[in-house]
């Protein structure tokens, strides 16, 4: 199987700095696997709330997690910062998958990923379409528009 072309920090139309914490490293002095995805649920959520408008505290609809991957590509170690780069690679009705890029220092590709959010009612739990104001946000980041 061909190796796949790593991303590069050009191709995501949002870019968002992250600081390691002395936390997230682990005993074998990197940071551990399970905080790439806690940047890219950062750097996702981060835009929800502030380009979106997502009432995460009291809104009607919610995003859930369906699914998540992650390809890791080079360690990071605390202090070093981490760039998440998002972007949307399907948007559709009450469902749409991002995809991330995680560049340490120099642009160097990290990670990356996609994640997948059903927005559905906070109540029920029934898929809902996604509000207005955060379609519109992330019609922003699509890269491969409908």
């Amino acid at each position: 199987m061909p190796e796949a072309t790593p991303p590069i920090r050009d191709d995501y139309p949002h870019l968002r700095a992250i600081p390691t914490r002395w936390y997230d490293n682990d005993i074998y002095g990197h940071v551990n696997n399970v905080q790439y995805y806690a940047f890219f649920d950062t750097v996702i959520n981060a835009w929800l709330i502030e380009e979106g408008g997502l009432d995460i505290h009291g809104g009607e609809t919610i995003g859930l997690c369906a699914e998540s991957h992650c390809r890791f590509l080079a360690p990071v170690a605390f202090p070093e910062s981490v760039e998440a780069g998002l972007r949307v690679g399907h948007l559709g009705n009450s469902s749409v998958r991002y995809e991330i890029g995680l560049f340490g220092q120099g642009g160097v590709p990290l990670a990356e990923g996609y994640f997948v959010h059903v927005f559905v009612d906070r109540a029920g739990r029934k898929p809902a379409a996604i509000p207005d104001q955060v379609r519109e946000s992330l019609r922003r980041l699509e890269v491969n528009p409908a």
